[in-house]
């Protein structure tokens, strides 16, 4: 999981790098060549695209190298962590709810996909079956309790279904 993220930062860091180093350069250039530059507003956005591409790559390289650190040996067996697939029992709309734990890059709340760094991400972290836990949502308080969990370590039953070579 972590590669194909890698990937496509990787993908987002070649064509900033291009627009900084190429683009950005001759819009900057053209816009000079139009003369007084504090009324010039095609300038004024160039350099404006310039910071802001500065900062989108630093954020991306910065990303780049948190996910270079990531090791999945270090996830644990039995313990909830990233990759984890996880049903709960959700008391407050009284009904099982299943999550997969990913990166914030891939999360999706309408397909179950909670990133690790949100607030039921964080409350499930390093959590087994039978735990319950409670998570401070924007939508109120929540009682979650852990009903199944299957880490990134095991093959879970329902993606082996999904798979081309189970069908």
């Amino acid at each position: 999981m972590p590669e194909k993220i890698k990937a496509r930062l990787a993908e987002e860091i070649k064509q900033l790098e291009y627009e900084l180093t190429t683009e950005l350069p001759a819009e900057i250039k053209k816009a000079v060549a139009l003369g007084d530059l504090s009324e010039n507003a095609e300038y004024h956005m160039a350099k404006q695209r310039q910071v802001f591409v500065n900062a989108r790559l630093g954020q991306l390289k910065k990303r780049m190298g948190e996910l270079a650190m990531v090791n999945l040996a270090n996830i644990p067996h039995d313990k909830s962590g990233f990759g984890s697939s996880i049903t709960v029992f959700d008391s407050s709309k009284n009904e099982e709810i299943r999550y997969k734990l990913v990166t914030s890059e891939e999360s999706d709340v309408s397909k179950g996909l909670i990133s690790t760094t949100s607030p039921i991400g964080r409350a499930l972290l390093n959590k087994e079956v039978g735990d319950t836990v409670t998570v401070i949502t924007p939508n109120g308080k929540r009682e979650l309790e852990i009903l199944k969990l299957y880490t990134i370590h095991d093959l879970d039953p329902d993606e082996v279904a999904e798979t081309p070579e189970a069908k």
